[in-house]
């Protein structure tokens, strides 16, 4: 894809975007951008460039806040299932036609902002850990390589393993680089990582990390509620524009 300056203001601007969003809520970094890019420009495409910043902010977010070494006891399953889910999904992505995974995208937004606008009660698993786990992992990685969204269903999941607040964003953080990091390699593996895109995703970082100071700053003047509600709308929105665009524009 050769670059433009239409190009480099929109992710610039996606990325800000979705920078602040994750400053204000602690996540959703791959989910705003890969809903914005894949509209524009394409999904493979918007896959690769949501990487490199998805990646740096979430191992930023997944090393600070002091339970790392506890969480990576706990979840290394979890995460290696979800490595190997990825390599496998990403096969799909070899495809000339790309619209049956852009429509599973929209889909996955969709769900995932539901749920985040219903907030269900879910039961505790932490009983179950020690096999769903694994389940969960390679589900979410196997999503993730079709899709690149890595929400669904590891965010939920974690939600119901009883985790301190502050545990719990950091191992959304680790989930999160971990499955950038699994996407990264099976695209490359499948030679799907072209070095110009790879760069430009790099070029992406800086606003991301921008937009989560400009996001931190907005978290303490806004309520948190509020703004999830809204997000978590837009994510509808966007998700049901996505899915329909495949077969009706």
């Amino acid at each position: 894809m050769a670059w433009s300056s239409d190009l480099l203001i929109l992710v610039t601007l996606t990325f800000l975007l979705a920078g602040t969003v994750k400053g204000v809520i602690g996540m959703a970094l791959p989910t705003v951008s890969l809903g914005v890019l894949a509209v524009t420009i394409g999904l493979k495409e918007a896959i690769v460039l949501m990487l490199v910043p998805s990646f740096v902010t979430n191992v930023w977010q997944g090393v600070i806040g002091g339970h790392f070494t506890m969480l990576m006891k706990r979840l290394w399953g979890l995460l290696a299932a979800m490595v190997v889910g990825t390599w496998f999904g990403a096969e799909a992505l070899t495809m000339n036609d790309t619209s049956v995974l852009e429509a599973l995208l929209g889909v996955t937004l969709i769900g995932y902002g539901i749920f985040g606008l219903l907030t269900p009660e879910l039961p505790s698993t932490s009983r179950r850990e020690g096999w769903l786990s694994p389940i969960v992992g390679g589900a979410t990685g196997v999503l993730a390589g079709l899709t690149g969204s890595t929400v669904l269903p590891v965010v939920p999941y974690l939600q119901t393993l009883g985790m301190s607040r502050d545990a719990f964003i950091q191992a959304m953080g680790i989930c999160f680089s971990t499955a950038a990091l699994g996407i990264g390699i099976s695209l490359s593996g499948r030679s799907l990582l072209p070095p110009d895109l790879g760069l430009l995703s790099a070029i992406g970082v800086l606003p991301a990390l921008v937009g989560m100071m400009v996001g931190r700053v907005i978290r303490v003047r806004l309520s948190e509620q509020c703004f999830k509600q809204v997000f978590f709308v837009s994510v509808v929105v966007l998700g049901a524009y996505i899915a329909a665009r495949v077969y009706i524009f």
